[in-house]
């Protein structure tokens, strides 16, 4: 037995001395022993040769200097192998690096395109639109947005767009802290949000009275709607609840004044979405219908007879029935194509609208049946 260490592993090679007269043969130039070190005919006869210029009258010896030969072609087998697999990884992993790294320049790109466009629409923006644009865009304001911002600001040319850009991020920071304090605070459910809208109609004594006495009451309760519409508060989990409280009503029965407040809830919330778009201006032209049904769309429920009476020209106005059942229409499709499919937003908004068409029916028919009796 013969122990060789290869590298970090322990060899072991078996040989068997041959009886004494007869010939030796090398292990080197046994094909079972080629197979498995892997030889090459070539490295065969080089050891044969060795072989053959040593001396017959030492065999263990001949035998020790053929097993070194094939040691030594083992290892620079092993080490030309070990050399040529490192080189071809590092080639593939250069080439994945390479992609990588073109991958997150894109991405980066993409990224600051989308911050200086949040950017642009929030110096054009009003106060009250810019409160709303950082609500619904808050998880946008990470290090990134600031360091873009602060950027920007640095390589204006003119004092007074760095100044806008210092009170511009000001301001959104105000907003991000006091939006962040509020969630922090207390997370308001759908109940919530609907009783804070409720709380100027209701007493002292936790009842809620309807109408209410304090004829500034709807107004606090209108206000407070828009407030809440700003923070992104009145979602469709708002609109569902107050849904869910009307049907409640109604199948109790014996609460009348809670079933119409909850309906003038709906109506305000309609009345203040469908107000934030206007069609009333095509170009340098007032389109008069589109501009007769906004003034009825933003006015209180118990103000619509008189702006009907007012402006219809069976009354006293120069609007058309046919006219303003025609924008009604237009109006509806709009809201159509605006709002989710089935949504409680597409129902409150279209209801509202079939209320001011009922109405408008209404009154052209009193007013022409007053017409007729004359």
């Amino acid at each position: 037995m013969v122990g060789i260490w290869i590298h970090k592993g322990y060899y072991s090679l078996q040989t068997s001395l041959p009886p004494r007269n007869q010939p030796t043969i090398p292990p080197s130039l046994t094909p079972m022993r080629m197979n498995a070190f892997s030889i090459s005919s070539a490295s065969a006869s080089a050891s044969a040769s060795a072989y053959t210029h040593s001396s017959s009258s030492h065999p263990q010896q001949q035998r020790t200097l053929l097993h070194n030969r094939k040691t030594q072609i083992l290892c620079n087998r092993k080490h030309s192998s070990k050399n040529l697999t490192l080189f071809n990884l590092n080639s593939r992993t250069r080439k994945t690096f390479i992609c990588a790294a073109n991958q997150e320049a894109e991405e980066a790109f993409k990224n600051t395109v989308e911050i200086d466009r949040l950017i642009d629409t929030l110096r054009e923006a009003n106060p009250r639109e810019l409160q709303k644009i950082v609500v619904e865009n808050i998880l946008a304001f990470n290090p990134s947005f600031w360091i873009r911002l602060a950027a920007r600001s640095d390589t204006c040319k003119s004092e007074d767009d760095k100044k806008d850009y210092e009170e511009l991020a000001a301001t959104v920071m105000n907003v991000v802290d006091l939006v962040v304090h509020k969630t922090n605070e207390r997370i308001e459910s759908a109940t919530d949000v609907l009783k804070g809208v409720l709380k100027h109609v209701i007493n002292d004594e936790g009842e809620i009275s309807w109408p209410p006495q304090d004829p500034q009451a709807l107004k606090l309760m209108e206000m407070e709607i828009k407030q809440r519409e700003q923070e992104g508060q009145l979602d469709e989990g708002f609109l569902a609840e107050v849904n869910a409280q009307l049907r409640q009503a109604k199948e109790d029965g014996d609460k009348p004044g809670l079933e119409a407040m909850l309906q003038k809830v709906l109506q305000l919330y309609a009345s203040n979405f469908l107000s934030k778009r206007s069609y009333a201006m095509k170009g340098k032209e007032v389109l008069k219908d589109e501009q007769f049904l906004e003034t009825i769309i933003k006015a209180p429920e118990q103000e619509w007879n008189s702006i009907l009476i007012n402006g219809l020209t069976i009354g006293a106005g120069d609007i058309s029935p046919e006219e303003l059942y025609s924008v009604l229409k237009k109006r509806m499709e709009r809201t159509l194509i605006r709002t989710e499919g089935g949504s409680y937003q597409q129902r409150t908004l279209t209801e509202y609208l079939k209320g001011i068409e009922t109405r408008a029916h209404e009154i052209v028919q009193v007013l022409q049946g007053q017409g007729k009796q004359q």
